[in-house]
Protein backbone atom coordinates (compact mmCIF):
# COMPACT_ATOMS: atom_id res chain seq x y z
CA UNK A 1 0.00 0.00 0.00
CA UNK A 2 1.49 3.57 -1.42
CA UNK A 3 4.73 4.59 0.76
CA UNK A 4 2.73 3.67 4.23
CA UNK A 5 6.59 3.03 5.73
CA UNK A 6 7.83 6.04 4.74
CA UNK A 7 5.24 8.48 5.16
CA UNK A 8 4.61 6.64 8.43
CA UNK A 9 7.85 6.85 9.94
CA UNK A 10 8.59 10.12 8.76
CA UNK A 11 5.51 11.86 10.64
CA UNK A 12 6.65 9.89 13.61
CA UNK A 13 10.17 11.16 13.75
CA UNK A 14 9.41 14.61 12.53
CA UNK A 15 6.02 15.57 14.29
CA UNK A 16 6.50 13.16 17.53
CA UNK A 17 2.98 11.64 17.49
CA UNK A 18 1.91 8.08 17.06
CA UNK A 19 -0.78 8.19 14.80
CA UNK A 20 0.37 2.59 18.92
CA UNK A 21 5.38 -16.34 29.64
CA UNK A 22 4.73 -19.59 29.24
CA UNK A 23 4.61 -21.58 26.00
CA UNK A 24 1.44 -22.05 24.03
CA UNK A 25 -0.12 -25.52 23.38
CA UNK A 26 1.70 -25.99 20.37
CA UNK A 27 -1.64 -27.45 19.01
CA UNK A 28 -2.71 -23.32 19.19
CA UNK A 29 -0.10 -22.18 16.45
CA UNK A 30 -1.90 -23.70 13.23
CA UNK A 31 -2.81 -21.56 10.66
CA UNK A 32 -6.12 -21.45 9.26
CA UNK A 33 -6.19 -21.72 5.77
CA UNK A 34 -7.94 -18.72 3.84
CA UNK A 35 -11.79 -18.66 3.55
CA UNK A 36 -12.04 -21.48 6.55
CA UNK A 37 -14.20 -21.23 9.53
CA UNK A 38 -12.12 -20.46 13.06
CA UNK A 39 -11.07 -23.36 14.63
CA UNK A 40 -12.50 -24.43 17.75
CA UNK A 41 -11.14 -27.35 18.47
CA UNK A 42 -7.16 -28.49 18.56
CA UNK A 43 -5.16 -29.20 15.08
CA UNK A 44 -1.95 -31.00 14.56
CA UNK A 45 0.91 -28.62 14.77
CA UNK A 46 2.95 -27.58 11.61
CA UNK A 47 6.64 -27.54 11.63
CA UNK A 48 6.32 -23.78 11.76
CA UNK A 49 4.55 -23.75 15.33
CA UNK A 50 6.79 -26.10 16.33
CA UNK A 51 9.77 -24.01 15.03
CA UNK A 52 7.92 -20.64 16.83
CA UNK A 53 7.47 -22.27 20.08
CA UNK A 54 10.91 -24.27 20.19
CA UNK A 55 12.61 -20.53 19.32
CA UNK A 56 10.46 -18.76 21.95
CA UNK A 57 11.35 -21.26 24.45
CA UNK A 58 15.48 -20.65 23.45
CA UNK A 59 14.64 -16.47 23.68
CA UNK A 60 13.06 -16.89 26.88
CA UNK A 61 15.73 -18.26 28.07
CA UNK A 62 18.44 -15.90 27.07
CA UNK A 63 16.68 -12.49 27.23
CA UNK A 64 17.67 -9.48 26.23
CA UNK A 65 20.78 -7.74 26.91
CA UNK A 66 20.04 -4.09 27.09
CA UNK A 67 23.19 -1.76 26.24
CA UNK A 68 23.90 1.54 25.01
CA UNK A 69 22.50 2.01 21.72
CA UNK A 70 24.72 1.79 18.73
CA UNK A 71 25.38 5.37 16.56
CA UNK A 72 23.79 4.06 13.86
CA UNK A 73 20.42 4.11 15.23
CA UNK A 74 20.79 7.49 16.09
CA UNK A 75 19.00 7.42 19.62
CA UNK A 76 19.54 9.42 22.19
CA UNK A 77 21.36 8.03 25.68
CA UNK A 78 18.05 7.19 27.26
CA UNK A 79 17.28 4.48 24.92
CA UNK A 80 18.56 1.18 25.30
CA UNK A 81 19.34 -1.49 22.66
CA UNK A 82 19.66 -5.29 22.25
CA UNK A 83 18.77 -7.93 20.09
CA UNK A 84 16.42 -11.29 19.69
CA UNK A 85 17.55 -14.00 18.13
CA UNK A 86 14.71 -15.91 15.30
CA UNK A 87 15.11 -18.46 12.94
CA UNK A 88 14.89 -17.40 9.20
CA UNK A 89 12.28 -20.00 8.27
CA UNK A 90 10.66 -21.50 11.27
CA UNK A 91 10.05 -25.07 9.81
CA UNK A 92 13.87 -25.36 10.14
CA UNK A 93 14.63 -23.52 13.84
CA UNK A 94 18.02 -25.09 14.17
CA UNK A 95 18.69 -23.67 10.67
CA UNK A 96 20.07 -19.89 9.67
CA UNK A 97 19.45 -17.50 12.27
CA UNK A 98 18.85 -13.74 12.02
CA UNK A 99 18.83 -10.71 14.26
CA UNK A 100 16.22 -8.17 15.21
CA UNK A 101 17.03 -4.89 16.58
CA UNK A 102 15.15 -3.75 19.72
CA UNK A 103 14.83 -0.18 21.78
CA UNK A 104 13.49 0.38 25.18
CA UNK A 105 12.83 3.00 27.61
CA UNK A 106 11.97 1.83 30.89
CA UNK A 107 8.88 2.70 32.68
CA UNK A 108 9.06 5.93 35.04
CA UNK A 109 6.67 4.41 37.36
CA UNK A 110 5.76 8.18 38.37
CA UNK A 111 3.39 10.44 36.69
CA UNK A 112 2.53 13.77 38.15
CA UNK A 113 4.32 12.93 41.31
CA UNK A 114 2.24 9.74 41.77
CA UNK A 115 4.09 6.16 41.79
CA UNK A 116 2.24 4.42 39.32
CA UNK A 117 2.40 0.39 38.88
CA UNK A 118 4.51 -0.87 36.32
CA UNK A 119 2.44 -3.45 33.65
CA UNK A 120 4.61 -4.87 31.64
CA UNK A 121 6.36 -4.11 28.10
CA UNK A 122 4.29 -2.38 25.23
CA UNK A 123 5.61 -3.48 21.88
CA UNK A 124 4.93 -1.05 19.09
CA UNK A 125 5.12 -1.61 15.46
CA UNK A 126 4.56 1.60 12.81
CA UNK A 127 3.12 -0.13 9.68
CA UNK A 128 5.14 -0.34 6.26
CA UNK A 129 5.33 -2.85 5.58
CA UNK A 130 9.41 -1.81 6.32
CA UNK A 131 9.49 0.74 8.98
CA UNK A 132 10.96 0.74 12.09
CA UNK A 133 9.78 1.22 15.29
CA UNK A 134 13.12 1.65 17.32
CA UNK A 135 12.75 4.97 17.46
CA UNK A 136 9.46 4.37 19.79
CA UNK A 137 10.50 4.68 23.08
CA UNK A 138 11.31 8.13 22.35
CA UNK A 139 7.83 9.52 22.89
CA UNK A 140 7.61 8.52 26.46
CA UNK A 141 8.32 12.32 27.63
CA UNK A 142 5.25 13.49 25.35
CA UNK A 143 1.85 15.17 26.85
CA UNK A 144 -0.02 12.19 25.36
CA UNK A 145 2.15 9.63 26.36
CA UNK A 146 3.47 10.17 29.85
CA UNK A 147 0.68 8.31 31.88
CA UNK A 148 1.26 4.95 29.62
CA UNK A 149 5.11 5.68 29.70
CA UNK A 150 4.61 5.71 33.62
CA UNK A 151 3.08 2.17 33.41
CA UNK A 152 4.95 0.77 30.90
CA UNK A 153 8.49 -0.12 29.15
CA UNK A 154 8.34 1.42 26.09
CA UNK A 155 9.32 -1.05 23.32
CA UNK A 156 10.20 -0.75 19.52
CA UNK A 157 12.27 -2.58 16.97
CA UNK A 158 12.65 -3.20 13.62
CA UNK A 159 11.15 -6.42 11.86
CA UNK A 160 13.02 -8.91 10.03
CA UNK A 161 14.74 -7.19 6.88
CA UNK A 162 14.69 -3.68 7.97
CA UNK A 163 17.59 -1.42 9.42
CA UNK A 164 19.88 -3.75 10.74
CA UNK A 165 17.66 -6.69 11.45
CA UNK A 166 19.05 -8.67 8.53
CA UNK A 167 18.68 -5.58 6.06
CA UNK A 168 16.81 -6.99 2.34
CA UNK A 169 17.87 -4.61 -0.28
CA UNK A 170 16.68 -4.97 -4.14
CA UNK A 171 18.45 -1.99 -5.42
CA UNK A 172 21.59 0.15 -5.63
CA UNK A 173 20.26 3.10 -3.37
CA UNK A 174 21.66 5.79 -5.52
CA UNK A 175 19.36 4.31 -8.28
CA UNK A 176 15.83 3.55 -6.55
CA UNK A 177 16.20 7.56 -5.30
CA UNK A 178 17.58 8.77 -8.72
CA UNK A 179 15.70 12.16 -9.38
CA UNK A 180 14.18 14.78 -11.30
CA UNK A 181 11.77 11.73 -12.82
CA UNK A 182 8.21 12.12 -14.21
CA UNK A 183 5.15 10.09 -13.49
CA UNK A 184 2.35 10.87 -16.27
CA UNK A 185 -1.37 10.31 -14.50
CA UNK A 186 -2.24 9.55 -17.86
CA UNK A 187 1.17 6.66 -19.05
CA UNK A 188 0.51 6.14 -22.62
CA UNK A 189 1.95 2.30 -24.17
CA UNK A 190 5.30 3.73 -24.01
CA UNK A 191 5.69 4.66 -20.32
CA UNK A 192 3.72 1.68 -19.50
CA UNK A 193 6.02 -0.80 -21.42
CA UNK A 194 8.80 1.11 -19.38
CA UNK A 195 7.43 0.29 -16.15
CA UNK A 196 6.60 -3.07 -16.63
CA UNK A 197 10.81 -3.42 -17.61
CA UNK A 198 11.25 -1.53 -14.61
CA UNK A 199 9.24 -3.44 -12.07
CA UNK A 200 10.62 -6.89 -13.87
CA UNK A 201 14.09 -5.59 -13.13
CA UNK A 202 13.21 -4.89 -9.27
CA UNK A 203 11.83 -8.64 -8.76
CA UNK A 204 14.83 -9.69 -10.67
CA UNK A 205 17.05 -7.55 -7.89
CA UNK A 206 14.97 -8.70 -5.12
CA UNK A 207 15.78 -12.22 -5.78
CA UNK A 208 19.09 -11.50 -6.73
CA UNK A 209 20.57 -9.91 -3.22
CA UNK A 210 18.27 -12.20 -1.12
CA UNK A 211 18.46 -15.30 -2.67
CA UNK A 212 16.49 -18.24 -1.05
CA UNK A 213 16.46 -16.00 1.70
CA UNK A 214 13.84 -13.83 -0.06
CA UNK A 215 10.70 -16.08 0.99
CA UNK A 216 10.83 -15.83 4.46
CA UNK A 217 10.20 -11.90 4.35
CA UNK A 218 6.58 -12.66 5.33
CA UNK A 219 3.69 -11.28 7.33
CA UNK A 220 3.35 -14.98 8.81
CA UNK A 221 7.11 -14.62 9.76
CA UNK A 222 6.76 -11.12 11.22
CA UNK A 223 3.85 -12.67 13.51
CA UNK A 224 6.22 -15.14 14.68
CA UNK A 225 9.20 -13.13 15.25
CA UNK A 226 6.99 -11.26 17.33
CA UNK A 227 5.72 -14.02 19.62
CA UNK A 228 9.49 -14.68 20.27
CA UNK A 229 10.39 -11.09 20.94
CA UNK A 230 7.34 -11.40 24.09
CA UNK A 231 9.25 -14.65 25.28
CA UNK A 232 12.70 -12.63 24.74
CA UNK A 233 11.04 -9.98 26.90
CA UNK A 234 9.64 -11.45 29.88
CA UNK A 235 6.35 -11.29 29.24
CA UNK A 236 4.31 -14.07 29.80
CA UNK A 237 1.11 -11.99 27.44
CA UNK A 238 1.66 -9.54 24.84
CA UNK A 239 0.53 -5.88 24.74
CA UNK A 240 1.41 -4.39 21.73
CA UNK A 241 0.08 -1.28 19.34
CA UNK A 242 0.51 -1.56 15.97
CA UNK A 243 -0.34 1.10 13.42
CA UNK A 244 -1.14 0.55 9.53
CA UNK A 245 0.20 -2.56 8.59
CA UNK A 246 1.53 -3.18 12.51
CA UNK A 247 -2.70 -3.91 12.18
CA UNK A 248 -2.56 -6.81 10.15
CA UNK A 249 0.85 -8.66 11.46
CA UNK A 250 -0.82 -8.20 14.52
CA UNK A 251 -4.10 -9.39 13.93
CA UNK A 252 -2.48 -12.19 12.41
CA UNK A 253 -1.12 -12.70 15.82
CA UNK A 254 -4.07 -12.76 17.50
CA UNK A 255 -5.35 -15.44 15.09
CA UNK A 256 -2.07 -17.93 15.87
CA UNK A 257 -1.85 -16.87 19.13
CA UNK A 258 -4.81 -15.49 20.89
CA UNK A 259 -3.70 -17.17 24.57
CA UNK A 260 -0.67 -15.06 24.36
CA UNK A 261 -2.56 -11.53 24.37
CA UNK A 262 -2.91 -9.33 27.33
CA UNK A 263 -4.19 -6.16 24.86
CA UNK A 264 -3.75 -5.19 21.67
CA UNK A 265 -4.81 -1.74 20.13
CA UNK A 266 -5.04 -1.73 16.27
CA UNK A 267 -4.59 2.17 14.97
CA UNK A 268 -5.72 2.37 11.55
CA UNK A 269 -6.66 -0.94 10.48
CA UNK A 270 -6.09 -2.26 7.30
CA UNK A 271 -8.69 -4.76 5.93
CA UNK A 272 -7.46 -8.36 6.81
CA UNK A 273 -10.40 -10.17 4.60
CA UNK A 274 -8.11 -12.89 2.77
CA UNK A 275 -9.67 -11.42 -0.83
CA UNK A 276 -8.29 -7.85 -0.04
CA UNK A 277 -4.94 -9.10 0.51
CA UNK A 278 -3.03 -6.99 -1.08
CA UNK A 279 -3.96 -6.28 -4.56
CA UNK A 280 -7.84 -5.06 -3.62
CA UNK A 281 -6.40 -3.15 -0.89
CA UNK A 282 -4.47 -1.30 -2.97
CA UNK A 283 -6.94 -0.24 -5.28
CA UNK A 284 -9.25 0.50 -2.49
CA UNK A 285 -6.64 2.44 -1.04
CA UNK A 286 -6.03 4.76 -4.46
CA UNK A 287 -9.76 5.15 -4.84
CA UNK A 288 -9.78 6.70 -1.06
CA UNK A 289 -6.70 8.79 -2.09
CA UNK A 290 -8.70 11.05 -4.39
CA UNK A 291 -11.53 11.93 -1.56
CA UNK A 292 -8.41 12.50 0.61
CA UNK A 293 -6.82 14.87 -2.00
CA UNK A 294 -10.33 16.86 -2.19
CA UNK A 295 -10.43 17.31 1.24
CA UNK A 296 -7.42 19.27 1.09
CA UNK A 297 -8.31 21.46 -1.67
CA UNK A 298 -11.20 22.04 -0.13
CA UNK A 299 -8.65 23.40 2.58
CA UNK A 300 -6.69 25.34 0.92
CA UNK A 301 -9.74 26.57 -1.29
CA UNK A 302 -11.01 28.04 2.33
CA UNK A 303 -7.80 29.79 3.43
CA UNK A 304 -6.80 30.96 -0.40
CA UNK A 305 -6.57 34.82 1.07
CA UNK A 306 -3.22 32.97 2.70
CA UNK A 307 -2.40 31.09 -0.86
CA UNK A 308 -3.82 32.50 -3.66
CA UNK A 309 -4.03 29.09 -5.19
CA UNK A 310 -7.96 29.27 -5.90
CA UNK A 311 -10.77 30.08 -4.38
CA UNK A 312 -12.88 26.50 -4.61
CA UNK A 313 -11.25 23.14 -5.00
CA UNK A 314 -11.24 22.81 -8.96
CA UNK A 315 -9.46 26.12 -9.08
CA UNK A 316 -6.74 24.56 -6.83
CA UNK A 317 -6.56 21.42 -8.93
CA UNK A 318 -5.70 23.50 -11.84
CA UNK A 319 -3.01 25.48 -9.52
CA UNK A 320 -1.91 22.22 -8.89
CA UNK A 321 -1.40 20.59 -12.26
CA UNK A 322 0.13 23.59 -13.72
CA UNK A 323 3.01 23.53 -11.36
CA UNK A 324 3.45 19.25 -12.47
CA UNK A 325 3.48 20.72 -16.57
CA UNK A 326 6.01 23.11 -15.69
CA UNK A 327 7.88 20.20 -13.93
CA UNK A 328 7.88 17.87 -16.90
CA UNK A 329 9.84 20.08 -18.90
CA UNK A 330 11.94 22.44 -16.14
CA UNK A 331 12.55 20.37 -12.78
CA UNK A 332 12.40 22.33 -9.94
CA UNK A 333 16.20 22.86 -8.82
CA UNK A 334 17.19 20.33 -11.59
CA UNK A 335 15.72 17.65 -8.69
CA UNK A 336 12.00 17.83 -8.53
CA UNK A 337 10.09 16.18 -11.45
CA UNK A 338 6.25 15.36 -11.50
CA UNK A 339 7.37 11.90 -9.37
CA UNK A 340 9.07 14.24 -6.54
CA UNK A 341 5.86 16.52 -6.24
CA UNK A 342 3.59 13.55 -6.56
CA UNK A 343 5.49 11.56 -3.75
CA UNK A 344 5.72 14.96 -1.18
CA UNK A 345 1.65 15.45 -1.88
CA UNK A 346 0.68 12.27 -1.07
CA UNK A 347 1.70 12.83 2.10
CA UNK A 348 -0.52 15.67 3.00
CA UNK A 349 -3.01 12.76 2.02
CA UNK A 350 -1.64 11.04 4.69
CA UNK A 351 -1.38 13.75 7.38
CA UNK A 352 -3.39 17.14 7.61
CA UNK A 353 -0.19 18.76 9.64
CA UNK A 354 1.34 18.60 6.22
CA UNK A 355 -1.30 20.96 4.19
CA UNK A 356 0.45 24.46 5.61
CA UNK A 357 3.54 23.69 4.44
CA UNK A 358 2.62 21.79 1.03
CA UNK A 359 0.34 24.73 0.35
CA UNK A 360 2.97 26.77 1.25
CA UNK A 361 5.28 25.04 -1.05
CA UNK A 362 2.74 24.99 -4.23
CA UNK A 363 1.76 28.75 -3.73
CA UNK A 364 5.47 29.91 -3.63
CA UNK A 365 6.70 28.27 -6.43
CA UNK A 366 3.49 29.50 -8.50
CA UNK A 367 5.37 33.37 -7.54
CA UNK A 368 8.59 32.36 -8.87
CA UNK A 369 10.04 30.77 -5.76
CA UNK A 370 11.12 27.43 -6.21
CA UNK A 371 12.74 26.79 -2.91
CA UNK A 372 10.03 25.71 -0.67
CA UNK A 373 9.44 22.50 -3.02
CA UNK A 374 12.93 21.94 -3.47
CA UNK A 375 13.38 21.71 0.24
CA UNK A 376 10.40 19.82 0.99
CA UNK A 377 10.57 17.29 -2.15
CA UNK A 378 13.70 16.61 -3.79
CA UNK A 379 15.42 13.34 -2.23
CA UNK A 380 17.64 13.43 0.31
CA UNK A 381 20.87 11.62 -0.02
CA UNK A 382 21.62 10.78 3.54
CA UNK A 383 17.94 8.64 3.47
CA UNK A 384 18.22 7.03 0.02
CA UNK A 385 19.41 3.63 1.79
CA UNK A 386 16.76 3.93 4.35
CA UNK A 387 14.54 4.62 1.87
CA UNK A 388 15.40 1.79 -0.58
CA UNK A 389 15.60 -1.32 2.26
CA UNK A 390 11.92 0.29 3.43
CA UNK A 391 10.82 -0.22 -0.03
CA UNK A 392 12.42 -3.24 -0.45
CA UNK A 393 11.04 -5.16 2.62
CA UNK A 394 7.80 -3.40 1.66
CA UNK A 395 7.61 -5.22 -1.41
CA UNK A 396 8.32 -8.26 -0.09
CA UNK A 397 6.36 -9.01 2.44
CA UNK A 398 3.50 -7.97 -0.14
CA UNK A 399 4.33 -10.01 -3.14
CA UNK A 400 5.18 -13.02 -0.64
CA UNK A 401 2.16 -13.23 1.33
CA UNK A 402 -0.36 -13.25 -1.33
CA UNK A 403 -1.37 -14.13 -4.99
CA UNK A 404 -1.10 -11.33 -7.47
CA UNK A 405 -2.31 -11.02 -10.84
CA UNK A 406 0.85 -12.20 -13.48
CA UNK A 407 -1.09 -10.44 -16.38
CA UNK A 408 -0.56 -7.06 -17.25
CA UNK A 409 -3.72 -6.51 -19.52
CA UNK A 410 -5.51 -6.51 -15.75
CA UNK A 411 -3.16 -4.09 -14.07
CA UNK A 412 -3.55 -2.16 -16.89
CA UNK A 413 -7.49 -2.79 -17.47
CA UNK A 414 -8.10 -2.35 -13.02
CA UNK A 415 -6.26 0.79 -13.16
CA UNK A 416 -7.09 2.43 -16.25
CA UNK A 417 -10.96 1.96 -15.07
CA UNK A 418 -10.08 3.43 -11.72
CA UNK A 419 -7.73 5.93 -12.91
CA UNK A 420 -10.91 7.92 -15.07
CA UNK A 421 -12.42 8.98 -11.51
CA UNK A 422 -9.37 8.37 -9.15
CA UNK A 423 -6.15 10.00 -10.90
CA UNK A 424 -4.60 11.26 -8.13
CA UNK A 425 -2.66 8.01 -7.08
CA UNK A 426 -3.87 5.34 -8.79
CA UNK A 427 -0.63 4.70 -11.26
CA UNK A 428 1.62 5.63 -8.94
CA UNK A 429 0.49 3.09 -6.42
CA UNK A 430 0.34 0.68 -9.35
CA UNK A 431 3.92 1.34 -10.32
CA UNK A 432 5.03 0.43 -6.91
CA UNK A 433 3.13 -2.68 -6.42
CA UNK A 434 3.74 -3.67 -10.40
CA UNK A 435 7.00 -6.30 -9.74
CA UNK A 436 4.68 -8.18 -7.48
CA UNK A 437 3.40 -9.60 -10.90
CA UNK A 438 6.94 -10.94 -11.49
CA UNK A 439 8.16 -12.13 -8.06
CA UNK A 440 10.44 -15.23 -8.21
CA UNK A 441 9.35 -16.45 -4.88
CA UNK A 442 6.43 -18.85 -3.90
CA UNK A 443 3.21 -16.82 -2.42
CA UNK A 444 1.30 -18.26 0.70
CA UNK A 445 -2.44 -17.93 1.05
CA UNK A 446 -3.01 -15.02 3.73
CA UNK A 447 -4.52 -16.05 7.13
CA UNK A 448 -7.67 -15.56 7.70
CA UNK A 449 -7.99 -13.57 10.65
CA UNK A 450 -10.28 -14.89 13.35
CA UNK A 451 -10.37 -14.51 17.08
CA UNK A 452 -9.74 -18.35 17.52
CA UNK A 453 -10.55 -20.07 20.56
CA UNK A 454 -7.92 -22.72 21.81
CA UNK A 455 -7.75 -24.82 24.99
CA UNK A 456 -5.65 -22.35 26.37
CA UNK A 457 -8.23 -19.85 25.90
CA UNK A 458 -9.64 -17.04 23.70
CA UNK A 459 -8.71 -13.78 22.77
CA UNK A 460 -9.00 -11.16 24.55
CA UNK A 461 -11.25 -7.59 24.17
CA UNK A 462 -8.85 -5.18 21.75
CA UNK A 463 -9.23 -1.75 20.84
CA UNK A 464 -9.38 -0.44 17.31
CA UNK A 465 -9.04 3.26 16.50
CA UNK A 466 -9.82 4.67 13.06
CA UNK A 467 -10.21 7.58 11.25
CA UNK A 468 -13.56 7.87 8.65
CA UNK A 469 -11.91 9.59 6.22
CA UNK A 470 -8.28 7.96 6.53
CA UNK A 471 -7.17 6.62 2.81
CA UNK A 472 -4.24 4.84 3.50
CA UNK A 473 -6.06 2.57 5.42
CA UNK A 474 -9.63 3.03 4.17
CA UNK A 475 -12.47 2.70 6.92
CA UNK A 476 -14.32 0.18 6.02
CA UNK A 477 -10.77 -2.40 6.61
CA UNK A 478 -11.72 -1.17 10.29
CA UNK A 479 -15.31 -2.52 10.42
CA UNK A 480 -14.00 -5.84 8.98
CA UNK A 481 -11.64 -6.37 11.83
CA UNK A 482 -14.03 -6.02 14.42
CA UNK A 483 -16.53 -8.31 12.66
CA UNK A 484 -13.55 -11.07 12.40
CA UNK A 485 -12.06 -10.36 15.93
CA UNK A 486 -15.17 -11.06 18.36
CA UNK A 487 -15.27 -8.72 21.15
CA UNK A 488 -13.37 -6.23 19.83
CA UNK A 489 -14.76 -2.27 20.10
CA UNK A 490 -14.00 0.22 17.82
CA UNK A 491 -13.32 3.95 18.43
CA UNK A 492 -13.91 6.61 15.60
CA UNK A 493 -12.24 10.02 14.69
CA UNK A 494 -15.41 11.13 12.52
CA UNK A 495 -15.21 13.03 9.53
CA UNK A 496 -10.98 13.14 10.04
CA UNK A 497 -8.86 11.58 7.51
CA UNK A 498 -5.19 11.39 9.56
CA UNK A 499 -3.05 8.18 9.26
CA UNK A 500 -2.53 6.88 12.47
CA UNK A 501 -4.49 9.02 15.44
CA UNK A 502 -3.17 7.12 18.73
CA UNK A 503 -1.35 9.37 21.11
CA UNK A 504 -2.05 12.72 18.29
CA UNK A 505 -3.83 15.63 18.85
CA UNK A 506 -7.30 14.04 19.35
CA UNK A 507 -7.94 14.57 23.46
CA UNK A 508 -10.91 12.24 23.08
CA UNK A 509 -8.55 8.88 21.37
CA UNK A 510 -5.78 9.23 23.43
CA UNK A 511 -8.44 9.10 26.69
CA UNK A 512 -9.88 5.96 24.80
CA UNK A 513 -6.63 4.49 24.47
CA UNK A 514 -5.69 5.41 27.89
CA UNK A 515 -8.27 3.93 29.95
CA UNK A 516 -7.81 0.19 27.77
CA UNK A 517 -4.05 0.41 28.05
CA UNK A 518 -3.91 1.16 31.86
CA UNK A 519 -7.26 0.03 32.72
CA UNK A 520 -8.37 -2.47 30.61
CA UNK A 521 -11.80 -0.48 30.21
CA UNK A 522 -13.14 -0.25 26.62
CA UNK A 523 -16.37 1.67 25.87
CA UNK A 524 -19.79 -0.54 24.07
CA UNK A 525 -18.27 -2.18 20.97
CA UNK A 526 -18.34 1.38 18.85
CA UNK A 527 -17.55 4.94 20.41
CA UNK A 528 -17.35 7.92 18.28
CA UNK A 529 -15.00 11.21 18.48
CA UNK A 530 -15.59 14.60 16.84
CA UNK A 531 -12.64 15.37 14.77
CA UNK A 532 -9.62 16.99 15.62
CA UNK A 533 -8.99 20.60 14.80
CA UNK A 534 -7.76 21.52 11.23
CA UNK A 535 -4.44 22.87 11.20
CA UNK A 536 -4.43 26.77 10.90
CA UNK A 537 -2.76 27.98 7.54
CA UNK A 538 1.15 29.29 7.39
CA UNK A 539 2.17 32.28 5.87
CA UNK A 540 5.28 32.22 3.75
CA UNK A 541 7.51 33.54 6.12
CA UNK A 542 6.04 31.63 8.67
CA UNK A 543 6.71 28.03 6.55
CA UNK A 544 10.41 29.19 6.02
CA UNK A 545 11.00 28.47 9.44
CA UNK A 546 9.46 24.61 9.17
CA UNK A 547 12.32 21.75 9.43
CA UNK A 548 13.51 20.82 5.25
CA UNK A 549 12.46 17.65 3.81
CA UNK A 550 8.79 16.88 5.66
Amino acid sequence: MRARASAAAARYRTVGTVGSLVLTSLTALAVAPAGAAAPTAPTAPTPEALGTALAAQRAQTAGIRFAPCPEAENLPPSVRCGTVTVPLDYARPDGKQIQLTVSRVEATREVDGKKVARQGALVFNPGGPGASGMYFPMVGPMPEWRRVAAAYDLVGYAPRGVGRSAPLTCQDPKQFTKAPTNSPSRPDAAYKAERIARAQAYARGCARHAGPDLRHYTTLNNARDLDVLRAALGERKLTFMGASYGTYFGAVYATLFPSHVRRMVFDSAVNPAPKQVWYANNLDQSFAFERRWADFRAWVAKHDRTYGLGATPEEVARSYETVRAELTHKPAGGKVGTAQLQSAFLKAAYYDDYWPMRATALSQYLKGNPKPLVEQAAPQPMAAAEEENGNAVYTAVQCNDAAWPTDFRTWDRDNSRLARVAPFETWDNAWMNLPCAYWPAPRQRPVDVRAVRTAKGALPPTLILAAERDAATPYKGALELQGRLAGSVLVTEEAAGTHGIGGGSNACVNGHLDAYLLEGRLPVRRAACAPHREPEPLSGARAADLPKAL
